[in-house]
């Protein structure tokens, strides 16, 4: 909206000049054309690595300017980044940090390339998303065929509860990476679960589990899953994956499956 449009202007310029400003990359509902009368316009800020490991020493990682001064509930949303991170975001990034990026729009910059630099944090090759397919589906397995079976038995409710939310997260991410999908956060799950093409009886199964999380429910969500995503994997598989990407994320220097 026009309003947002000036907002954003007015930031840039306020910015252009500082020391080791590079560049104001526009995000958020505005840059997707989703936005509200009300919306906040969300940016990164772009900065040279100096300024990045010196603002970033001292915490200061985002804040909030021009709080109600271009309209009514106004302010700029902003989170530094810099070239380095940027280019470690291409390779390592996980999805709410990908996601971000979607329909991004560069406000000004003056680093060559910073476009393409973007375009290369929304994309994942497909054998990304294949070996994230088999990842999910073994965490689906683990947390539906083991946890949660454990928990009935012993009658914890805790784990119950974790075993069964885990796997509801699983069947989501699998379901999401099958349709090439990334996950912003776990508040855009539910929709997101609902939106994407899915195997009849799926979204019901699904919501089954998060609802009331039973051996019945979780069994009947992972035969879906298997009969749509499984391609033939095993339970020797499925526990040495579920291994490699939980319990050894340490030593692959990566995060839990769950945290991509």
């Amino acid at each position: 909206m026009e309003h947002q449009e000036r907002a954003l202007a007015a930031y840039v310029e306020s910015v252009r000049e500082q020391p080791g400003a590079l560049g104001v990359v526009l995000v958020g509902s505005v840059a997707q054309g989703r936005e509200r009368e009300d919306s906040d316009v969300d940016v990164y800020l772009v900065v040279d690595d100096d300024r990045f490991a010196a603002e970033t020493a001292q915490g200061r990682f985002a804040w909030i300017d021009r709080q109600e001064l271009d309209y009514p509930g106004s302010y700029i949303d902003i989170k530094l980044v810099s070239p380095s991170y940027l280019a470690t975001a291409v390779e390592k990034a996980d999805d709410p940090t990908r996601a971000s990026f979607l329909g991004a729009r560069v406000a000004w910059s003056v680093l060559s390339g910073l476009d393409e630099t973007i375009a290369r944090i929304v994309e994942l090759p497909d054998e990304v998303w294949d070996d994230r397919v088999r990842s999910f589906l073994a965490q689906a397995h683990l947390y539906g065929g083991y946890f949660l079976c454990q928990a009935v038995e012993r009658g914890d409710g805790f784990l119950r509860r974790h075993a069964g939310l885990h796997l509801a997260l699983a069947a989501a991410r699998a379901a999401l990476a099958a349709n090439r999908v990334m996950l912003p956060g776990p508040k855009y799950i539910s929709k997101l679960v609902n939106a994407v093409p899915t195997p009849a009886g799926f979204v019901e199964a699904w919501s089954q589990v998060v609802d009331e999380p039973g051996i019945d429910a979780a069994g009947e969500l992972m035969r879906i899953l298997d009969e749509w995503v499984g391609d033939g994997l095993t339970p020797d598989e499925a526990l040495s994956t579920f291994i490699r990407d939980n319990e050894l994320a340490w030593l692959r220097e990566s995060v839990p499956a769950e945290f991509w």
